[in-house]
């Protein structure tokens, strides 16, 4: 277990697994920072799917419309939604997409960001200034890459609970 420094900016997401823990990154990206920590006190991210894991690139979830639905028809939907909330404007930053750094998802659109993201499995500096980074993995990566792989996996993992570190 890491040493979490600013509960308030620290987010817990139970795995099958185990714990991940993310420290996010207000000073870089506060509207991000502020969205994830809202949509976790609401509950909108618990038991929604890891629809999209690329083996070797990263694992996306938090469509919050949909990755909660059991059925296919929902499944392969999932991605395509976000949250009842406005979409954010981009936070782009100098921060690279390192190993085990989150970013937000988004369209085509750099201001389309709601409350999908992803966590690199890899470095992909590819990604670095087109896509926000607003947090960090600091315990758990080996959790976050044991999530099933698929677009969308056969049998998705979950994010069974997802809490600001402060309330839990």
């Amino acid at each position: 277990m890491a040493e979490i420094k600013d509960p308030e900016n620290t987010i817990l997401i139970e795995l099958k697994d185990g714990t991940v823990t993310i420290e996010l990154l207000p000073d870089v990206a506060p509207k991000h920072a502020e969205r994830m920590k809202e949509l976790a006190r609401s509950g909108q991210y618990d038991n929604v799917c890891f629809h999209r894991v690329i083996d070797g690139f990263m694992a996306q979830t938090g469509d919050v419309e949909h990755g909660d639905m059991e059925d296919d028809f929902n499944l392969r939907r999932a991605g395509t939604g976000g949250s009842d909330l406005p979409d954010l404007p981009a936070e782009f930053s100098k921060l690279p997409h390192d190993r085990g750094t989150l970013g937000a998802a988004r369209s085509q659109n750099p201001n389309s960001a709601n409350s999908q993201f992803f966590i690199n499995f890899k470095d992909n500096h590819f990604l670095n200034g087109q896509y926000t980074v607003y947090g960090r993995v600091i315990s758990g990566m080996e959790h976050v890459d044991a999530i099933t792989r698929g677009e969308p996996p056969a049998t998705p993992d979950r994010m069974i609970s997802v809490k600001v570190a402060a309330d839990a």
